[in-house]
């Protein structure tokens, strides 16, 4: 009788190239936050643009920080791999951040981060699904526990980049951001030995034999693509005129000191850390319990929480006059149990019903909602001078109960589409 296979060598109960797919994620996200935290207030402070035409540069930034990857996802499953597309997207992205703290090449140098983004965004989560046999129950909470390491790089960004850049000049604040990128990078190719060569699509059914799944699953995900988009366009204010409102309406004073305002960008990754653990118990014992996994209804709960942040700042700006800076805290965890419930939940989705051999490519598509979302935040944005505060966040919560109400009239017909397109 042949000996058993011994179980692969973990990290913390999970193979230990999550691990490394985590800190190269984790550094990643400390150079596009720490970035992001700074860009708003450097070109409305430093650049002197208008604050609509800053606006649309962030919302256009971003958009194209997530439309470059459905091109790169692409190039990584049929020409480069994903390895390699990571190793140069990393490469590229460093090269732009060090180019932000040069105020001459500014376009370039954003132009540059995404293009490098293309090829590293989808290739990186991609991969998760590749370190599991088929029918691991531990892949359903990978992606959370990789969300965590977005949101740790999302927490240490502004408290160093954009303390650096605020205190002591933009551009070493922009430079400490293309440090954290080379770190990542080195984590990677460190890592690599972690990390499957190739995936396991043999192991897994056939194309042919799930085709006449594919449209529904893709129907779906269109779907959800397109509540996403609504959904974005309200949450990708947090870096913009969110940013904007705590600058000028939230009393910053602590303890007779002044906080720096781009240190409340830290706080919702920072819940984010905090949140998650207890959020997975509480779904982990409810599957425990014999609950049906509802991953959409799960999705339109968090825009209903994300709207009742947003109902909170309208009521705070209506008000007038200055909020205390524990309210701007209030909003955060609202704004963070949301996310929760809806962004890492939608990208474990993508990456779950993705074709075996097309993983970075549908993963990509999640990322076409984020840019489509992230455009429309710039539009939205630059009504923010126009209108009343009051009455700019109560549109953003209609654009999350909008985004809830989509995705609620989903859920019904959800379950069995992804019953059938799952992979194990």
């Amino acid at each position: 009788m042949t000996a058993a296979a011994a179980p692969a060598p973990t990290w913390f109960g999970q193979p230990r190239g999550l691990t490394v797919l985590f800190l190269t994620n984790m550094w990643e996200q400390f150079s596009y936050y720490g970035m992001r935290a700074l860009l708003v207030y450097y070109m409305t402070k430093q650049l002197m643009l208008g604050q609509a035409q800053a606006s649309l540069i962030y919302g256009a930034y971003t958009a194209c920080a997530y439309f470059t990857p459905i091109l790169g996802g692409v190039i990584a499953d049929r020409v480069l791999g994903k390895r390699r597309a990571i190793v140069l997207g990393g490469t590229i992205m460093a090269a732009g951040h060090f180019l932000m703290a040069f105020e001459p090449l500014f376009y370039v140098a954003l132009v540059t981060i995404a293009l490098g983004n293309g090829l590293f965004l989808p290739s990186l989560p991609s991969q998760i699904d590749d370190l599991y046999a088929p029918g691991d129950p531990r892949v359903g909470w990978a992606y959370n526990v990789y969300y965590v390491g977005v949101n740790i790089g999302g927490f240490l960004a502004p408290l160093l980049c954009g303390t650096l850049g605020e205190l002591y000049g933009w551009h070493y604040g922009f430079g400490a951001a293309g440090v954290g990128m080379v770190a990542g990078l080195g984590i990677y190719l460190w890592g690599q030995r972690y990390l499957p060569a190739a995936p396991r699509a043999a192991t897994r059914a056939p194309v042919a034999a799930r085709g006449r799944f594919t449209r529904q699953v893709a129907v779906l995900l269109v779907a959800i693509a397109l509540c996403v988009t609504v959904f974005r366009a309200a949450y990708e204010q947090v870096g913009n005129t969110v940013a904007l409102w705590a600058d000028a309406s939230v009393d910053r004073r602590a303890g007779g000191a002044m906080v720096p305002m781009t240190w409340f960008q830290s706080l919702n990754p920072l819940f984010v850390m905090a949140l998650t653990p207890p959020l997975l118990a509480r779904w982990r014992r409810r599957a425990e319990h014999g609950g049906v996994e509802r991953p959409v209804r799960r999705m339109a709960v968090g825009a209903v929480i994300v709207a009742a942040a947003y109902l909170l700042l309208a009521a705070l700006a209506a008000g007038g006059g200055v909020a205390h800076w524990l309210w701007l805290v209030l909003f955060f965890v609202l704004l963070t149990v949301g996310e929760l419930h809806i962004l890492p939940t939608g990208l474990g989705l993508f990456a779950r019903l993705a074709p075996a051999g097309l993983g970075a490519t549908t993963v990509a598509a999640w990322y076409l909602a984020t840019f489509a979302g992230s455009l429309a935040a710039g539009l939205v944005g630059t009504v923010w001078t126009g209108v009343g505060h009051g009455a700019f966040f109560l549109i953003l919560a209609g654009l999350a109960a909008l985004a809830a109400t989509l995705l609620a009239v989903i859920d019904p017909v959800s379950l069995s589409v992804i019953r059938t397109g799952e992979r194990r």
